[in-house]
């Protein structure tokens, strides 16, 4: 853990978020600042930076990454309707909170190009 890292925060309890999800690796959570009816975040428990961060071993962890979202597209009722996983990697891209999240994003028509 990093312990200047908000997300390393939320994965250890020290901070409390709106929690939709949770596996002994990964949680997802509400979005602070949701920029669609549905923008929850999905991190992994362990901090990773960025995606240039990621070896080899983290495979498994991103597919987990994935189906979590997936689970939670489901459970929140947009899987039919459709949904978006947006992954911003370093300041230039938009990454703000530097620990490894999607975003997922649903719940309206969303746009594209995305910005």
């Amino acid at each position: 853990m990093e312990e200047s890292c908000l997300f390393c925060k939320f994965a250890t309890g020290e901070i409390v978020p709106a929690v939709v999800h949770e596996t002994e690796r990964v949680l997802a959570f509400k979005d602070v600042n949701p920029q669609a009816p549905t923008h929850v975040l999905v991190i992994p428990k362990r901090h990773i930076a960025t995606l240039n961060d990621l070896g080899p071993d983290d495979a498994a962890l991103v597919g987990e990454l994935f189906l979590v979202a997936k689970q939670v597209a489901a459970v929140g009722g947009i899987a039919g309707s459709g949904y978006r996983i947006a992954v911003n990697c370093g300041a230039g891209a938009g990454q703000s909170v530097f620990h490894v999240h999607l975003h997922l994003l649903g719940g309206r028509r969303l746009a594209w190009p995305p910005g």
